[in-house]
């Protein structure tokens, strides 16, 4: 290749090409070479989960595990009944939401769910583990929830209880031609019970009236007014006013369903 005489120096024609394709890149850009951008198909990294109760009633919520793959990612479920040991598994028709309400055909097997990843460059499909065995809630007779219970939703084998009875004056005397007794109604574990019929009596007998039923309110308490009588006071040493109270539902009978009775005394004093 002949050198070039430039300004009384010969250089390299090889050089000068160089140094022109540079020059021509600076002003006009310089030329990049192509790439194309990598999609990946999903790929499961981490297990679904299931959570909530395996029983009859209760709902099940599935989560989507964790994925790899090009977003978006889009999820489809598919829950399973399978063997009690988690295998064996069919697909349950039309349960193909994240959420799963238990049924009573489920009682004695597991569930699982299917969840599948979808994107533009296929398909991954990834089952969660299985629930423990699907039980039937046990029978309770309460109704959900917290606070005042109306009588009517309970049933047995739910029982009321009857507690915090007080009397007023707070301790009965012969002088005390009228008193007001004081009961509070509950059940399923100390809720209170609203529209319960409290029905109270003095054992023995004609000691004091025997008031009509009372309702509790929403606070579950009633108070009932009873007229002293002539048996009162029962002995010349009596120390107690011992009382007969029960409390039922009006729908049922006045010794069975949700009904209860209990004794409960009160202080005497004959001075």
């Amino acid at each position: 290749m002949t050198p070039l005489k430039l300004r009384g120096r010969r250089w390299p024609t090889a050089l000068l090409l160089a140094l022109a394709a540079l020059a021509i890149g600076a002003v006009f850009g310089t030329a990049q070479i192509g790439s194309a951008t990598s999609t990946v198909k999903p790929g499961n990294v981490t297990s679904p989960m299931i959570s909530g109760t395996a029983q009859v009633g209760q709902t099940l919520i599935s989560t989507d595990g964790t994925w790899n793959g090009t977003a978006p990612i889009a999820f489809t479920y598919q829950w399973d009944r399978c063997d009690a040991a988690g295998t064996n598994c069919a697909e349950i028709s039309g349960a193909t939401t994240n959420t799963y309400t238990v049924q009573q055909a489920d009682v004695g097997a597991t569930l699982q769910s299917n969840v599948t990843g979808t994107n533009s460059e296929g398909v991954d499909h990834q089952p969660s583990a299985a629930t423990p065995v699907v039980t039937v809630a046990p029978v309770t007779g309460c109704p959900s929830g917290t606070g005042t219970i109306q009588v009517a939703d309970l049933s047995a084998p739910a029982r009321l209880a009857i507690d915090q009875q007080t009397v007023a004056p707070g301790t009965v005397t012969p002088g005390a031609s009228t008193i007001q007794v004081h009961f509070r109604v509950t059940a399923c574990s100390g809720r209170p019970v609203q529209g319960a019929l409290l029905y109270v009596t003095a054992v023995p007998f004609n000691q004091y009236s025997v008031p009509p039923e009372a309702t509790t309110g929403t606070d579950g308490s009633a108070v009932l007014t009873m007229n002293q009588e002539s048996a009162f006071p029962a002995a010349k040493k009596q120390e107690l006013l011992v009382m007969f109270v029960r409390a039922r539902s009006s729908g049922d009978p006045i010794d069975a369903g949700v009904s209860s009775s209990v004794l409960v005394s009160f202080p005497v004093s004959l001075k």
